[in-house]
Order: structure tokens, then C-alpha cells, then sequence
């Protein structure tokens, strides 16, 4: 996999247990995290729990194809997004390759205002009420999204293009997730991330832009 991973432009370090895992994750020397649930040490959800406490270095967890809960658990833990096993592994660094674009600044720098959630796209850092809150890179991303579009409906299927560069599909949960997570850290503020049934979420509140 290293091999075929140098072929693309990308430089994989391999650990086998997850001690070492959490180790290399913590290191600073790397973009993404790759994670596999089953490892001998400590699984991947407690590597995962222990690295969040610490980092927000973004992680694709790779699970088995019948375990759906895993992957629910996945990303409820924090992960950005999951892939099951078996897996083509085009598709393993089409995945890595869009987690690592939403990961890297792509704006200069701005503040955006909403109803009391301050969002810096310079720093990626949120504050509400004053008040600086903790974000994974996937929870930024869609937190920038709904208040970039603030006043207008955003797909479910728009967000999936738009963050992971696929379609939805029926049984795919990541991103009402990924909601359900913001709308807990925004508490304290007004009802502004509501979900239209059937179509998709809205940031009900109008945007300031400044800097």
C-alpha cells in the first residue's frame, strides 16, 4: 500500500498496534490519520477518543462493510468520515484527497457573524457567545457552509458533493451526524441550523462579513 500510495504524490507511515498508532497520530508529522478499528493494544474507537482529547488531525476510519455501527460510532467519537472493507483503493485516496482539501485554508482571511456564533476562516476557529469551542475539521467545514448559504436550504446531497465529493446515499448518516454534534456545541445560541424534511438544513439567520 506505502508503494502504491508514493506512486499518487502521498507518503504513508504504517503502525500495527495503537499505542504506536496514537503515538505517530499525536507526532505532528503527518495530515491525516488512517485508522482501522481492529488493532491489538487498544481498538481504533479508543485511539480515536484518546487522540481527540489532544488533536484534531483529521481521521478516516476504515470499518468492516456489515458493521454499520461502527461507522455511526465512528463518527460520533469524531471521525471526518469512514470507508468500508473491502475497499477499492482508488476510492481510499479519492476520500483522503478530499478530507485533506477541506483541511487546508482555502480563503483569505474573514470573520463571519450569525446570531452570536463568530466563525474566523483565517484561524478555523468558532466562538459563541465569546466563548472559542472545539470543532472537528468536517463539523468547520459544514459550520462554514450552512453560514456561507445563510437564509437558504442546503441539500444533503449539495453538503455530500460538496465536503466528501460523492452523492448520499439512503443509509448514509455522516452528515446528520456531524449536525447533530454542532448544534450540541452551539447550545446557548438560538435554533439557527434547522432541518427542512426531506431536503436539507438551513442556517436561519442573516450573515455579516467582515475583515
Amino acid at each position: 500500500m506505502g508503494e502504491f500510495f508514493a506512486k499518487l504524490g502521498l507518503q504513508l507511515t504504517a503502525a500495527h498496534n495503537g499505542p504506536d498508532g496514537l503515538r505517530e497520530a499525536l507526532s505532528g508529522k503527518h495530515d491525516l490519520v488512517l485508522l482501522d478499528v481492529m488493532m491489538p493494544g487498544f481498538d481504533g474507537f479508543e485511539v480515536l477518543r484518546r487522540l481527540r482529547a489532544e488533536s484534531d488531525i483529521p481521521v478516516l476510519m476504515l470499518t468492516a462493510r456489515a458493521e454499520a455501527l461502527s461507522r455511526i460510532l465512528g463518527l460520533e467519537s469524531g471521525a471526518d468520515d469512514y470507508l468500508p472493507k473491502p475497499f477499492d483503493p482508488l476510492e481510499l485516496v479519492a476520500r483522503i484527497k478530499a478530507i485533506l482539501r477541506r483541511s487546508r485554508p482555502h480563503k483569505p482571511p474573514a470573520v463571519l457573524q450569525i446570531g452570536g456564533v463568530t466563525l474566523d476562516t483565517g484561524s478555523r476557529r468558532v466562538t459563541v457567545g465569546g466563548k472559542e469551542i472545539d470543532v472537528t475539521t468536517i463539523e468547520y467545514d459544514i459550520l462554514e457552509t450552512l453560514m456561507l448559504s445563510a437564509g437558504r436550504v442546503v441539500s444533503r446531497d449539495e453538503l455530500m458533493q460538496r465536503l466528501y465529493q460523492r452523492q448520499a446515499t439512503p443509509f448514509d448518516r455522516s452528515i446528520d451526524v456531524h449536525v447533530s454534534h454542532l448544534r450540541k456545541k452551539l447550545e446557548g445560541t438560538r435554533d439557527l441550523i434547522r432541518t427542512v424534511r426531506g431536503v436539507g438544513y438551513l442556517f436561519a439567520a442573516q450573515m455579516e462579513a467582515t475583515g
